[in-house]
């Protein structure tokens, strides 16, 4: 195919650049892009709603809750796991450590899991459904062991200190959960077990080394999931088997979607690559 056109007489030649050329499945694919892109926000917020909904199967069991926060403290004894709750103390009397751990606490799991899944969505198209799948995976298998199984956190139990409530007046938080101050009631104050602050964390470290361009991206990666685990147990809001559990739930959801992957047939078509490779 000629990039220009060469046309004139004896005396003059003219050179026309040439026309470029769209493709005809440009729009009807940037089309389809965006629809998928409608399904994928409505899809992640089901799944929040159920997230946040998951409150309605825990209440009025606040002993049950209790009672277990209590046998996942003796496992942890007979472990020999006592220093979570000097962590616990240490942090919570410093501000310049308990305040920053709070803020991280309260918001990092609002903005980063979003953003990873963004990021996952614009530079590595090919791989997002898979990765998307597996964090709502993790997420319903944490909904139900929260529903069958509710588990008070460390802050509810004598010896521990709720660090979020002692410095409530410096964030947005109120003293109950991680919830702006006057929602906390919709928030469910039994779901330690298992801890998705670390499962969700543990999801976004994945991504960020399996997929990372740079070096960067990798370390925050290996970085982030450990952070966020020494910060959820520093607060009080999780125990150290929570945190255990969150992990295991996201390698099981990694575990079930590989499998199914490989029993369904596939059906990558051209217009998924083609749509892919759309800016």
């Amino acid at each position: 195919m000629s990039l220009a056109t060469i046309s004139g007489t004896r005396d003059t030649i003219v050179i026309r650049p040439a026309t470029r050329r769209t493709s005809p499945l440009r729009a009807p694919l940037a089309a389809l892009s965006r629809r998928r892109g409608l399904r994928e926000m409505l899809l992640i917020a089901a799944v929040y709603s159920l997230y946040d909904g998951s409150r309605f199967f825990v209440e009025g069991r606040q002993s049950t809750a209790l009672a277990h926060a209590m046998s996942v403290l003796h496992v942890e004894q007979v472990l020999d796991l006592k220093w979570e709750q000097g962590l616990n103390r240490v942090v919570s009397a410093h501000v310049l450590l308990a305040v920053p751990a709070d803020y991280m606490y309260a918001t990092l799991h609002y903005l980063v899991t979003p953003l990873v899944l963004i990021w996952m969505w614009r530079r590595h198209r090919d791989a997002y459904s898979r990765s998307r799948t597996t964090l709502m995976v993790a997420t319903v298998i944490g909904l139900i062991g929260f529903s069958l199984m509710p588990v008070a956190p460390p802050r509810m139990l004598p010896g521990f200190i709720d660090t979020m409530a002692q410095y409530s007046g410096v964030g947005w938080w109120g003293s109950e959960a991680s919830a702006p101050r006057g929602v906390g009631s919709f928030t469910n104050q039994f779901a330690a077990m298992p801890s998705l602050h670390v499962g969700w964390a543990l999801w976004c470290g994945w991504q960020l080394v399996s997929h990372g361009r740079h070096a960067v991206t990798r370390v925050a990666g290996l970085l982030y999931p450990t952070v966020i685990t020494i910060v959820v147990i520093a607060t009080g809001n999780h125990y150290l088997l929570d945190a255990v559990a969150g992990a295991a739930v996201v390698m099981l959801a990694m575990l079930a979607v590989g499998v199914t992957s490989r029993l369904l047939p596939r059906r990558a078509t051209d217009h998924t690559a083609m749509e892919a490779s759309l800016p």
